[in-house]
Parts: structure tokens; C-alpha cells; sequence
């Protein structure tokens, strides 16, 4: 896929869709092109826009978000991506939301690099799916059917996109490009290094680094100094 994805916000509060609307247009692979306040706004919009996302709040004044979302499902043409950004919790909706196709459900109120880390998914599986030959074999058919998440996960208390930072922080420390078959490593690098490359903590850094490792992502070799005490060092896998 070329260009950005086309999203639509469906979200009743106005406040609320500003702030969602600039949560998107923050990344670059993502721009708005429409706003639904109700149900019906959000069907007509989707005939007459044909986005690539639609944000679908389920809390609507006139039909449910789920309703809305069963509609999608029947227009014609490619069926569309769509994120569910919801306060409603109930596991009633939630797989109701499931059954209906949604790529990530976001409980309300979430932050922009929860969203963001969702979008990143959605780009992928478009990108997967882009790449798919016409027919598939059952390996294939799995990895498009288990999407990006399962495959990149990352621990709870985690952010996927803190992980790519710091993962890219190692690479360029340690003089490699971090891309699958790219530049070996020449160097190691300590937690501290790359906390500061990135901007965060030291332990936050050495959590990262040390989910990398468990990943097959890094290598970690202990370094003993004057002290006895040994400091670990990272370097790309």
C-alpha cells in the first residue's frame, strides 16, 4: 500500500473526535478525511469517502456502534478496517466486536501511543495483506489470520513503540542498521548509552533491552570492571 491510510473518526462528543483526530494525524501513515457524529453519518460517509480506517466509537445517539459495524459489513466493495475506541467494557460487546471483524478495541480513555501502536498494526496487516499471493498456503493463512500482534508482542507495562526505539538506539550505538540482514554490530553498549539516546530511564532501558534479548532481537554479554561488579553490554542479535 502507497500513500496514507484514509481514516474516518466516528465519535459523538466533539471534544473527544479533536483529540482523536490528532492522535491519527500524528502518525505519518494515518490522515483523517472525515468525522461521523452519529450512526447514520458514519454509514453515508463511509459509501461516499471509502476510507481505509474507521475509529468507531460504539456509544452513538442513534444506532449502536455494534449495529453500525454489523452495516459495514454489508456495503459493497473491499471491507474496511475499523478500530473500536469505546468506554463500553461488557465481554458481551467486546466479542460481539470480535465477531464483526475489528482489528484492536481501545477502552477509553487511552493514550496516543496506545493508538498509535494499534495503527502501527493496521498498517502491517494492510501490508501483509498487500503482499499476499491470490492463493495462500495454510502458513500463510495463519500468519494473515493471527496479524502482527501476536507475532511482536510485547510484555504488559511494555510500549511496542518504545521497544522499536530502543531496538533502533542499539542499532545505532553499536554501528549496526538493526535490519534483518544488515550491517553487523561492531560494538556493545550499556543500558545507560541507550537510555539516553532514547530520552528515558535506565531501568526502563535495561527493561527493553532485556525483552530484546528474550526476543532473539539483542545479545547481552556481562562486562566485569575494576569494581568485580559486571555491567551488562547489548549489541544487535
Amino acid at each position: 500500500m502507497t500513500g496514507q491510510a484514509r481514516t474516518l473518526v466516528v465519535e459523538d462528543d466533539p471534544a473527544v473526535a479533536t483529540v482523536h483526530r490528532g492522535f491519527v494525524e500524528s502518525h505519518p501513515r494515518f490522515v483523517v478525511v472525515g468525522e461521523a457524529r452519529t450512526g447514520a453519518d458514519a454509514l453515508r460517509l463511509v459509501s461516499a469517502l471509502r476510507p481505509d480506517l474507521v475509529l468507531l466509537d460504539l456509544h452513538l445517539p442513534d444506532i449502536g456502534g455494534l449495529d453500525v459495524l454489523q452495516r459495514l459489513r454489508m456495503l459493497p466493495g473491499p471491507p474496511v478496517d475499523v478500530v473500536a475506541t469505546t468506554a463500553v467494557r461488557e465481554l458481551g460487546s467486546v466479542r460481539q466486536a470480535m465477531a464483526g471483524g475489528v482489528l484492536a478495541y481501545l477502552v477509553k480513555p487511552f493514550t496516543s501511543a496506545a493508538l498509535r501502536e494499534r495503527l502501527d498494526e493496521v498498517w502491517q496487516r494492510r501490508e501483509d495483506v498487500r503482499r499476499a499471493q491470490d492463493t495462500l498456503d495454510q502458513d500463510e493463512v495463519d500468519q494473515l489470520l493471527a496479524g502482527p500482534r501476536s507475532a511482536d508482542r510485547v510484555p504488559k507495562g511494555l510500549s511496542g513503540r518504545s521497544r522499536d526505539l530502543v531496538r533502533e538506539a542499539l542499532a545505532r550505538l553499536c554501528g549496526g542498521d538493526g535490519a534483518a540482514g544488515g550491517t553487523t554490530a561492531s560494538r556493545d553498549a550499556s543500558a545507560a548509552e541507550v537510555a539516553e539516546a532514547v530520552g528515558m530511564s535506565r531501568v526502563s532501558a535495561r527493561r527493553y533491552l532485556e525483552h530484546l534479548v528474550t526476543e532473539g532481537y539483542a545479545q547481552v554479554t556481562p562486562r566485569y570492571g575494576a569494581t568485580g561488579r559486571p555491567e551488562n553490554r547489548y549489541r544487535p542479535a
